[in-house]
């Protein structure tokens, strides 16, 4: 997530959750990638932010590997078209259990007995398990976390020898 996130009405940054592709047809539906794994995101009724305003979900149903979204006062080629390459942001949402990149990043991170590892400065996607990136370049996979307090800190049980 870059600074230019928008802020929603919490006052919390929004999160990027996909973008609208290109237009579906002639009645205004677009394709959407979405790039949150919470399908729920594009839910009849779901508001999302745009740099152009707010876009509302009408419907939606998954096609392949992207959705057919229409959004609410979209009802024309034109108007779908215009939306081509928009990216849509959203609130984040409370998933139990869930670890998010945005509260992950900035993180302190030390080990069960209290060592300090470094801060977290991304996380990288690995088919095993996603990475944390520290500063100083250590990998430490997201599997190891054992306690989670966002944008605060990170506790991980490591095995002796991952890092010095």
């Amino acid at each position: 997530m870059t600074d230019a996130a928008p802020r929603g009405h919490s006052g919390e940054r929004l999160l990027s959750v996909g973008r609208i592709i290109r237009p579906q047809g002639l009645n205004g539906e677009t394709v959407v990638d979405l790039w949150s794994d919470q399908p729920s995101r594009l839910d009849p009724g779901t508001e999302l932010v745009t740099d152009a305003g707010m876009l509302r979900v009408a419907s939606s149903r998954r096609h392949k590997n992207r959705y057919v979204t229409r959004f609410e006062g979209v009802n024309f080629l034109e108007e779908a078209e215009a939306l081509r390459g928009t990216v849509l942001w959203a609130e984040p949402i409370e998933v139990d259990g869930a670890l998010w990149v945005h509260e992950l990043v900035g993180a302190e991170v030390k080990t069960t007995d209290g060592r300090a590892l470094g801060r977290v400065e991304d996380v990288e996607p690995n088919p095993a398990s996603d990475l944390l990136v520290l500063t100083g370049g250590a990998l430490i996979p997201v599997r190891f976390i054992v306690e989670h307090r966002p944008n605060e800190a990170v506790v991980v049980d490591v095995p002796d020898g991952l890092v010095d």
